[in-house]
């Protein structure tokens, strides 16, 4: 019993998996997409059903084959590209994978980009998510792919979107997923709490 008790305060200590707060769409990779380098910003709104933690987010990238984004800026706001900033920062190494998925028609990768370690909270509502100067060793352009929302089944289906040349897009593929969470101190003292009273009341049946 001694042992099962450890093993289920263990389990109960495991972070929960993170949770897709806004997913706008799969990847497409066959229609067009956006350039998010050589100063080129490309922003799309997500919105929230309620108060959330952002954790990360994922999105589609079109890349020249054999490119691997090494780093990313990223910010979240009020307003299309500006506004309040309610988290930004730069995505690299452990925080961000890059995933090779296919090469479409147009000699392009088409990969999977993976961010992590953002911890933004935010309100229900809608905001934007900016991306801009990604980076892969080649020094060639990384597109993040269009799909127009479609396959979106979020509220605030589909994204709108811009680029800051051009003004107002169609939207990108990409998924706004919230924070692992960890359960409070007291739930894990009540759960422990009533592990020794189970291991008290066999002791009494036992003896």
């Amino acid at each position: 019993m001694a042992t099962l008790a450890v093993l289920c305060l263990a389990l109960v200590a495991i972070p929960a998996s993170s949770q897709v707060l806004y997913d706008n769409g799969p990847i497409n990779g066959t229609t067009d997409a956006w350039a998010i380098n050589f100063g080129y910003i490309v922003s799309d709104t997500f919105t929230l059903s309620a108060n959330s933690t952002v954790g990360g987010f994922d999105f589609g990238v079109w890349e020249d084959a054999g490119d691997m984004l090494t780093s990313l800026d990223w910010s979240i706001t009020k307003f299309e590209q500006f506004g309040t900033v309610y988290g930004s920062g730069t995505a690299s190494g452990k925080n961000l994978v890059d995933q090779f998925i296919s090469s479409n028609q147009y000699g392009y990768d088409i990969d999977k980009i993976t961010v992590t370690g953002l911890n933004v909270g935010l309100s229900g509502g809608t905001y934007w998510l900016n991306l801009q100067n990604a980076m892969v060793p080649s020094g060639d352009p990384v597109y993040w792919d269009e799909n127009s929302g479609f396959g979106c089944q979020s509220n605030g289906c589909p994204s709108a979107a811009s680029e800051n040349a051009l003004g107002s897009i169609p939207a990108e593929a990409f998924t706004i997923t919230g924070g692992g969470t960890t359960p409070e101190p007291s739930s894990l003292m009540l759960f422990g709490s009533g592990i020794v009273g189970l291991l008290a009341m066999l002791r009494r049946k036992l003896f």
